[in-house]
């Protein structure tokens, strides 16, 4: 025996030698990090198999068999032991059964299944894969991200609104988490003088009177951007409402039209009239028209909760494309606020583009009918911007009609929807930034901005989003995803599942519930008071009297390393009216009269 151990640690060494050898004299590559792992286990591969490639449908059934013979042996041990025949039923031996029972019927579905390969291959254990992917976003949010890499919102963001929203301390201890170092830190320029501004006094009055303006309107410097019912749930609607009644600020539709959730609570309204004209159109899909009379019914209907009127063009999500409602989804509360027949006939289409206009010209007559029929409410348009000479062709419509909108909301490409085309959301249109500098260097170029108010919207969550905003050229901002951060969203990012869990995003009555109506508009109420405090209170520091005041002078940004500018250095002011005596600067110059030889 003793001959034998010595013979096999010998032949053991000679294998050792051989490999170490073989081993040695591979190329290995010279970069460290960039090991060619495969050619390492080709000599001492894998201590313990790879389990889940290992698994199959033969493994399967081996493993089910081994516990069917468990539950077996479990129960005939039980009635050995025991004088009752009632004990063959004991929970050991039940709970194996009621286990091998279902570990068969999932695996046998598995296999007879076509639609998915990994749980045909990987009978049972494949389904772990659609698990993971279901709670990864809960994963990611509470276990994995860091305080500031959660998208589109971060923990800190998110945080803030939760804390202002239920009036809870929001104070930050030990300094800021933020590295101020790095590339596109924005920080404020604070003067060595401050003032205090009132709340009351952060608003901006919006309507221009010598354009037929009988009704201009006082609006607060942050609002509930455009949401539609059926996009959120009727509890929803009802919180956010409530919220814009106490705090007098205002609550934009959605072009899902003005429902009796909006007309519940008396909170201030701005009817959003999208290309499918719910609420003031006729007709189905493509085909659907403008209708007069419906539009003078509507806005009887909400007995002047209607302060303003918003023609969308196109939002940021998802510029350019149309909604869908599907039939089955449209209930006869969503019905009435769309004024489409109920029961309903076919699926609810929103066209890409409207019907009562197609070019400046008609789209300044539009606004104009709209004004008349209103008994001159204030007028706008909501647009992502793209083409940047469509935006000037309008401005000319305008100068030369000497009539046009009291109002433009620059949706940025950053903004949010309930659901839309991974690649409209990712590759179409200017994000805000951009895209408000964009508009209103057009408006101030044309010598249209004392008439033309600006309304931003993308990503207004904190007191310096909406003051950045102001600097950049804004005079109001409007917040969607920052009021249903108040409401309770939590970022699960099922929007367009209608599963949301806190019943914000979702028509399912068992999830709406949860949502209290009442509890929320206060935290409505509280994250609009803190967050407009908090933009007073930046202001206020910087050394200015009004929030109408902030330029980009104010506002700095690291671009890189060392390199500091102001927002006035990055996005250059234009001359008033430059753009009509052809003095504008040479980029834009260009885009207005590329505009002129299109015409």
């Amino acid at each position: 025996m003793q001959a034998s151990r010595l013979k096999n640690f010998s032949r053991n060494c000679q294998r050792s030698k051989r490999f170490i050898r073989a081993f040695a004299t591979e190329q290995r590559p010279t970069d460290k990090d960039h090991w060619k792992t495969d050619r390492v286990n080709a000599y001492v591969g894998h201590s313990f198999p790879d389990f889940i490639e290992g698994w199959n449908r033969t493994v399967y059934r081996k493993v089910g068999y081994g516990l069917a013979s468990s539950a077996f042996l479990t129960g005939a041990l039980t009635a050995a032991t025991c004088d009752s025949l009632l004990a063959t039923t004991s929970i050991p031996s039940a709970l194996l059964t009621m286990m091998t029972a279902g570990y068969f019927y999932i695996g046998e579905n598995d296999i007879k299944q076509s639609q998915h390969a990994i749980r045909r291959n990987y009978p049972v254990i494949g389904n772990l894969r659609y698990v993971l992917e279901t709670i990864r976003p809960e994963l990611r949010q509470y276990i994995v991200e860091s305080d500031d890499d959660g998208k589109p919102f971060n923990r800190m963001q998110r945080a803030e609104v939760y804390q202002r929203a239920k009036n809870v301390d929001a104070t930050l201890p030990f300094g800021t988490r933020k590295n101020l170092y790095a590339d596109n830190v924005e920080w404020a320029c604070h003067s060595m003088w401050p003032k205090h501004i009132p709340l009351e006094n952060a608003r901006h009055t919006i309507g221009t009177e010598s354009w037929g303006c009988k009704q201009p309107y006082s609006a607060s410097i942050l609002n509930v951007s455009a949401m539609s019912y059926g996009a959120i749930s009727e509890n929803a609607i009802l919180s956010l409402n409530a919220g814009a009644f106490y705090g007098n600020f205002y609550h934009n539709t959605g072009e899902g039209g003005v429902s009796t959730f909006h007309r519940k609570n008396g909170g201030d309204l701005v009817w959003n009239i999208g290309t499918g004209y719910f609420g003031c159109g006729i007709g189905s899909g493509a085909d659907r028209k403008f209708d007069a009379d419906m539009f003078k019914a509507t806005l009887n209907d909400a007995n002047g909760q209607i302060k303003m009127i918003e023609i969308k063009i196109s939002q940021g999500a998802k510029p350019g494309h149309g909604g869908l409602l599907p039939k089955n989804k449209i209930t006869k509360e969503i019905a009435d606020a769309r004024k489409l027949p109920f029961p309903p006939e076919g699926d609810c289409h929103s066209p890409s583009s409207h019907s009562a206009f197609s070019n400046p010209e008609e789209l300044v007559q539009f606004v104009a009918m709209l004004r008349e029929l209103s008994d001159g409410l204030p007028i706008g348009i909501k647009m992502c911007v793209g083409n940047p000479s469509e935006v000037a062709a309008l401005c000319k419509a305008m100068v030369n009609a000497n009539t046009g909108v009291d109002f433009i909301t620059v949706d940025g490409a950053e903004g949010g929807t309930g659901a839309a085309p991974q690649e409209f959301s990712d590759n179409l249109g200017l994000p805000l930034e951009e895209g408000l500098v964009t508009v209103r260097n057009l408006l101030v170029g044309s010598g249209l901005k004392d008439k033309v108010k600006i309304i931003a919207s993308g990503k207004v969550s904190n007191g310096f989003s909406l003051v950045k905003n102001l600097a950049l050229g804004a005079d109001i901002c409007n917040s969607a995803r920052g009021f249903m951060l108040s409401l309770g969203c939590i970022q699960a990012l099922k929007c367009n599942t209608n599963r949301c869990p806190t019943g914000i995003a979702t028509t399912k009555k068992e999830l709406m519930h949860g949502l209290d109506p009442e509890d929320k508009a206060a935290r409505v109420y509280n994250f609009h008071k803190k967050t407009v405090e908090s933009a007073c209170e930046l202001v206020g520091a910087m050394g200015h009297e009004s929030v109408n005041s902030v330029t980009g002078c104010d506002i700095m940004r690291r671009v890189h390393n060392n390199d500091v500018k102001t927002l006035d250095e990055c996005f250059p002011l234009v001359e008033v009216g430059c753009l009509v005596s052809g003095n504008a600067p040479e980029r834009l110059q260009a885009i207005w009269d590329q505009d002129s030889k299109k015409r």
